[in-house]
This record gives C-alpha cells, sequence and structure tokens, in this order.
C-alpha cells in the first residue's frame, strides 16, 4: 500500500462538522486514486512551510513516510503573511529554503517528494477575469526549487487561474465559502470568503492536480484513475 503524505494549509487539510461545508484538497483527492493508494493528510489551517515545521508537524511524517510512499508540498498562502513573523518566508529565500528541507526528507526515506504550487484565491477584476493575485513570487520560488532539486511540479496555480476565468465570479462561487446569509446552520451571516473550498471547489481542483499527475506520468501518473479531464 502506497501511502501519500500531504503536508500544506486550510486549502488542504481534512476538516469536520465543526467546520462545515468547508473541505480540503486533501479530504476529497482519495476520490481520484487507484486501488492501492491513500492519502495521510497532515494539512493543517494557517500553517506556512515555516510554521508547519517549527510546530513538529513536518517531523511527524519523517517518522512515519517510508520507501515508495509519495510526499505532496503544497504551501504558498501563509508564507506570504509578511506581518507574522511566526509565518513569513522570503520566496527567494527561506521559503526555499524550506521547500528543500521538506525534499530531503522525503528522500532521506526513499520517497518521492512532489512540489505543487498554491491555489488561486478568487481575485477577480471582471466577470471571466483575475487580478495578478498574490502568489506570484511564491510560485516562481517553487518552480525555481523544482528545477534545482528535479523534483516534478503541478502547477496548480496556473490550472485554477483558468478554471475560475473559465468558470467566471458568479459561477465559481460555489467552490468557495462564499454563500449567503443563513445558507449553513454554522454560519448566520454570508461570507464573502475567496480562500477555502467547499465540496465542489475541493473535488474540482483536486482534479487538477489529479490530471497534472496524469501529465507528469511514470510513477506519478500511475496512483491517478484513467478518464481524469
Amino acid at each position: 500500500m502506497n501511502k501519500i503524505y500531504w503536508a500544506g494549509d486550510s486549502t488542504v487539510q481534512t476538516n469536520d462538522y465543526t467546520t462545515y461545508p468547508q473541505n480540503g484538497i486533501g479530504q476529497v483527492f482519495p476520490f481520484f486514486l487507484k486501488e492501492g493508494y491513500t492519502v495521510e493528510n497532515h494539512a493543517k489551517n494557517g500553517r506556512s512551510t515555516k510554521s508547519f515545521m517549527d510546530e513538529g508537524r513536518l517531523a511527524v511524517i519523517e517518522e512515519r513516510i517510508g520507501e515508495g510512499d509519495f510526499l505532496f508540498i503544497q504551501f504558498g498562502h501563509n508564507d506570504e503573511k509578511i506581518n507574522d513573523p511566526t509565518r513569513y518566508t522570503e520566496p527567494f529565500g527561506s521559503f526555499q529554503d524550506n521547500l528543500k528541507t521538506y525534499i530531503r526528507v522525503a528522500r532521506d526515506h526513499k520517497a518521492y517528494p512532489v512540489l505543487i504550487t498554491p491555489l488561486e484565491r478568487r481575485c477577480y477584476v471582471e466577470e471571466h477575469k483575475l487580478g495578478p493575485g498574490e502568489h506570484g513570487d511564491y510560485v516562481k520560488g517553487m518552480k525555481q526549487v523544482a528545477e534545482a532539486c528535479n523534483v516534478p511540479l503541478v502547477d496548480l496555480n496556473a490550472m485554477s487561474r483558468d478554471a475560475l476565468e473559465e468558470a467566471g465570479e458568479t459561477a465559481s462561487r460555489k467552490w468557495h465559502m462564499y454563500f449567503e446569509a443563513g445558507e449553513y446552520p454554522q454560519h448566520p451571516e454570508e461570507s464573502h470568503d475567496n480562500t477555502h473550498l467547499r465540496y465542489e471547489g475541493a473535488v474540482k481542483y483536486s482534479s487538477l492536480i489529479a490530471r497534472g499527475l496524469k501529465e507528469i506520468g511514470g510513477i506519478y501518473g500511475e496512483m491517478v484513475l484513467d478518464g481524469i479531464v
């Protein structure tokens, strides 16, 4: 049984009824996997590459991961928090250094690291057009690490931007925690959350990652069910 260990933030984490209807990408990703693969999702709300390590979360993965497993590394949203020294990392400095640490952890245990660029936010400037977003330098920084370390990369940022622009501002609301007052008992007030995901969004973006793995091919494409579009 091959395990996929996932290190990431709230866009990836597994949720329970206390945060309903929020879902994370790692929570639904098993839908796209063949038999013989399971997900162990260590992603947590609000974490950056730095705080995830500082809290010992990477150390837990290091204790558990083994030969033939995979480590999916998906960060960026909280590394950008320049006013929070417990989370902030420099996109072409400490962010890259931290990513290399995650890669080393996987390779030291003969596991396979995969870098995944951060999911784009709903940063619309027109119905079918996004603004530049906030992830640009972190996407570039991650791509540089992928190239330097010869690690496969799924560019979720680019794919999610394409999906958001194709869907449009109105239709894409159902993918995110964007809803009217009283729509959910746990949320009596309206929400215009353009970052966190509902079930529909988690499934949509998980499918993009699955497609990206298929495109990489080899052992990465083999884990994913056929017919992903």
